[in-house]
């Protein structure tokens, strides 16, 4: 028995068009004689002409499958239509849609042989592997632009709309509305003649005339057999006010940090203010101030609970030495009180004072990068004069090899680049050549002063040579 065909519809109907049928060998993008849809509004057009034109029929006939391209087939197609790309699981399809892992493939299916649908990559399944699912392409077939007079414009599936026929206005106007609504699954209509759950069969319950409307008024019989009606007492009305079903949503600030925040938070401040901790990494810094950090230590606290010791001039490994001077600190400083004197007395020192104001002096190391030290070597190495290009200046080896000349005008541009503020020239030379080449060239009182004012604050005054 071969079912009929579905009945076709007044507005989608079209005349003098063969059955809509693709073959399993032009299912794929390569093959396909359709274009592909520019979005997934457009194709749902093509989806619906399909659906009311009765031009598919599904070859494959079973006493269990569908029999029609149906409301079913367009909403497994409103999913695929919010895809980007479309890639859809057999798994995810039988989540959105509620039907089984069967009628979703019939469905898939019946859109690839009406030419809805073309395959890009076909999934697989292999033993001990995750499946790949297929990943379609989303095509128009022809006969929806032969039944639209859609003018096209291109070469193979890459073709483009550019028009449309006088003809085919009012159709595709009808199939934008049906595009733009959303097919879900119908629900059972419930009779309201049927037995209530757990009536016992075959019962019937009798009601009286009086008992089917609420009185609206008051009435002289003190038992209704309608039941009694409660309201609310006055009491709670006589306010006007009463509490909302849907509560307000309370505004919140700003979100509070959690215990690990506040490590995180307080290892930061601490790496900027710190001088030696400058390089060490936030986690690392976070993790040694755990038990200050929940103990509700301020930066200021435990600056000034690391002032108690001497302060280091190089520090290697700054979250072992902070791990080292940290230990006990909680047990030593356990009241907020107590920490907040210590943070004032701090403040108070000569020492922080002396932090603040004064930059820290010290003797001066070589770089201890091998490259470093060969691109200053090869910075003062004499250069070699290329030949017929002038005279060759006299190589060097050293500072001692200057003229008189020479370190005469060495120390007038040292002394005028001095007046005017500026010491690169004198702490270059001191930097790379040491304090001895140093005063050598520029003498001792203009590196001294050099060296006071290099390390000094920005208002102190030059004062004259």
């Amino acid at each position: 028995m071969v079912p009929a065909p579905r009945p076709s519809i007044e507005d989608d109907a079209v005349e003098a068009l063969p059955g809509l049928y693709v073959p399993e060998v032009r299912q794929w993008l390569s093959t396909s004689a359709g274009r592909i849809a520019g979005d997934g509004y457009s194709w749902m057009q093509a989806v619906h002409w399909v659906a009311g034109s009765g031009l598919y029929e599904p070859r494959r006939y079973r006493s269990h499958g569908p029999r029609s391209f149906g409301p079913t087939t367009v909403r497994v197609a409103q999913e695929l239509a919010e895809l980007f790309p479309c890639r859809p699981g057999i798994e995810y399809l039988v989540r959105r849609t509620g039907l089984s892992e069967r009628s979703v493939e019939y469905h898939l299916g019946m859109l690839r042989e009406a030419g809805l649908l073309a395959y890009v990559v076909r999934g697989t399944r292999v033993r001990g592997a995750a499946a790949q699912a297929s990943e379609f392409a989303r095509m128009v077939p022809v006969e929806f632009d032969v039944a639209l007079g859609v003018c096209t414009a291109g070469e193979g599936t890459g073709r483009r709309m550019t028009g449309i026929a006088e003809a085919g206005r009012e159709l595709m106007a009808a199939l934008a509305k049906k595009a733009a609504r959303k097919v879900r699954k119908r629900r059972a209509k419930s009779s309201s003649k049927a037995p209530a759950k757990g009536a016992r069969k075959g019962a019937v319950t009798a009601v009286s005339d009086e008992a089917r409307c609420t009185p609206m008024g008051g009435s002289s019989r003190s038992v209704s057999s309608a039941g009694t009606t409660s309201f609310p007492p006055e009491s709670k009305l006589a306010s006007g006010q009463s509490k909302s079903p849907t509560p307000k949503k309370v505004k919140r600030g700003r979100r509070k940090l959690n215990s690990v925040g506040r490590r995180f938070q307080l290892a930061s401040e601490l790496i900027r203010q710190v001088p030696w901790m400058g390089r060490a990494a936030v986690p690392r810094i976070a993790w040694i101030l755990r038990e200050v950090a929940d103990a509700g230590w301020t930066a200021d606290q435990v600056i000034a609970f690391l002032d108690c010791g001497d302060a280091p001039g190089t520090v290697h490994r700054p979250s072992g030495f902070l791990a080292g001077r940290l230990k006990g600190a909680v047990a030593l400083w356990p009241t907020e009180e107590g920490r907040e004197r210590a943070v004032q007395a701090y403040r108070d020192s000569r020492r922080a004072e002396k932090s603040r104001h004064q930059e820290w002096e010290g003797s001066w190391q070589a770089p201890r990068s091998m490259a470093v030290r060969r691109m200053v070597a090869e910075a003062f190495a004499p250069q070699a004069q290329p030949s017929g290009q002038g005279e060759s200046l006299p190589e060097l080896g050293g500072v001692e090899d200057l003229s008189e000349q020479d370190l005469a005008e060495m120390r007038a541009t040292g002394w005028g680049e001095f007046i005017a503020g500026d010491t690169t020239l004198v702490m270059t030379t001191y930097d790379a050549l040491g304090p001895a080449a140093a005063e050598y060239v520029f003498g001792a009182d203009l590196v001294r002063r050099a060296r006071k004012l290099a390390g000094g604050s920005s208002l102190m005054a030059v004062g004259r040579r």
